[in-house]
């Protein structure tokens, strides 16, 4: 007995339809008009669209820094995930220093197997290179790892540029990609340093300590080490006009360069760093939030197919007991914002809905084109007979608003507060069982480990 999806209009980064889609075993089993009932439940998705499960390749959950843990574990975020439409995530594994990987790991794996409510894989964060580490990149594939992180700012994660291409050449021959955090982060250190001595120890000092050329100098330079190692590049949440152009300038020369970007450089700009008081900390991330310009950048980048994928860079932090530790130096303020719960209704909101991009865009941007990079597909990322039964019901005539108060987010705040939405994840299928509806998780820790495969190098 399996669970037919009927009257909906399935949707992928292909096409939309309409069609029936019958659900046994955790698989999609059957795509016709129509599809014999007897035997089967039936969910009538009347009026909705029928999404492929939405993947967040970008996520921070139950990590430590220097000075404080992300707010969101592997229970609390992946519930908000699920709620909100997001069916994979891959986090971060990050290892610390003189830590083999395959301890990194399993330190993930005790964090998240058995607690969460979607599915996950591991990207793996790359911080202490040296020989032994270089020979646990093909034992990680075997392990399903196949996508790993680097740093080129923060002085305790980030790696030299000869390290940076050491890794690029051991995982180009493992059939991996490399993710890279693009700041120059001497130039961070320097002007943070800057304010710090003239007394600027604001929340509005942030951004300026990290301005535009920060990251396009560190996309360049990436962009050029990976031309030397010969290998594809792929550089996450990218924020600003001149970083963009960077990529698009590598990808003109024939690099490869696959672009992420986040909901948070889409729908919200710098100025909420002068909000009156602290409340600027709330939107306190790297790279931070830029001006109208480079939001109209990336809008245009999205539209246009040059941006292959939006991930959140969910870090989430309490503003009353977290943000506020810097509340003396915008420096210690820690750096990240909760979104993995609203992604899909953000970018439906203002991409589908204000017509700048079509139904089948956002499901490549937001499922099928981060399946395909990261190893994960046909497995994930669309619709099509054989496929996990992932699925996302979406009502479009849905009207809600976002507020902290009704998330699952394990946070005292959200930065799209008050953003009026439309749409709404009415329901979300996983593995074939309803999972969630309109909001609310109704069967928990349904999500288990995905073992990735190469990455396609689309």
């Amino acid at each position: 007995m399996g669970t037919i999806i009927k009257n909906g209009t399935l949707v992928t980064a292909q096409d939309e339809k309409k069609a029936e889609i019958l659900m046994e075993n955790g698989k999609i089993t059957q795509i016709a008009a129509q599809i014999p009932q007897a035997g089967h439940t039936v969910y009538d998705a009347t009026g909705c669209y029928v999404f492929p499960g939405m993947i967040d390749a970008h996520t921070h959950l139950d990590m430590s820094t220097a000075t404080a843990t992300t707010a969101d574990n592997f229970d609390t975020g992946t519930a908000a995930a699920l709620a909100g439409g997001t069916t994979t995530l891959i986090d971060f594994a990050t290892q610390e220093k003189k830590e083999t990987l395959h301890t990194a790991l399993q330190n993930w794996h005790k964090k998240a197997d058995g607690n969460s409510h979607c599915d996950y894989a591991f990207h793996m964060a790359i911080t202490d290179w040296n020989t032994e580490v270089c020979h646990e990149i093909e034992e990680l594939k075997n392990l399903g790892v196949t996508s790993f992180k680097l740093y080129l700012a923060y002085d305790n994660l980030r790696v030299s540029d000869a390290q940076l291409y050491e890794v690029l050449v051991a995982v180009g021959k493992a059939h991996g990609i490399v993710g890279v955090h693009c700041e120059n982060g001497d130039l961070v250190d320097e002007l943070t340093a800057k304010y710090k001595r003239a007394g600027d120890f604001g929340v509005s000092a942030h951004p300026k300590s990290r301005p535009d050329y920060v990251e396009a100098e560190a996309i360049s330079r990436y962009c050029y080490v990976a031309k030397a190692a010969n290998v594809p590049v792929h550089i996450v949440h990218v924020s600003t006009k001149m970083g963009l152009a960077e990529a698009l300038k590598a990808r003109a020369q024939g690099q490869k360069v696959y672009i992420e970007s986040c909901p948070q450089y889409l729908a919200l700009d710098d100025s909420k760093y002068e909000l009156p008081g602290f409340e600027g900390a709330k939107y306190v991330c790297s790279p931070p939030l830029r001006g109208t310009k480079d939001v109209a950048a990336l809008w245009q980048a999205v539209e246009n197919g040059a941006v292959d994928s939006i991930s959140t860079d969910h870090c989430s932090f309490r503003f009353d007991t977290q943000k506020s530790m810097g509340k003396d130096d915008f420096s210690q303020i820690p750096n990240g914002l909760p979104g993995i719960e609203h992604r899909l209704a953000v970018l439906y909101t203002d991409g589908v809905a204000s017509k700048r991009i079509t139904r089948s865009r956002l499901a490549a941007l937001l499922s099928e084109n981060a399946a395909r990079l990261f190893g994960l597909y046909p497995q994930k990322g669309t619709l099509a007979v054989g496929t996990d039964a992932d699925i996302v019901v979406w009502n479009p005539d849905a009207q809600w608003t976002i507020t902290a108060e009704k998330m699952l987010q394990n946070v005292d705040y959200t930065p799209y507060e008050g953003k009026k939405i439309t749409g709404i994840a009415k329901a979300v299928f996983l593995h074939g069982e309803l999972a969630a509806e309109n909001g609310a998780v109704v069967k928990r820790h349904l999500g288990h480990y995905v073992a990735r495969g190469e990455s396609e190098y689309f």
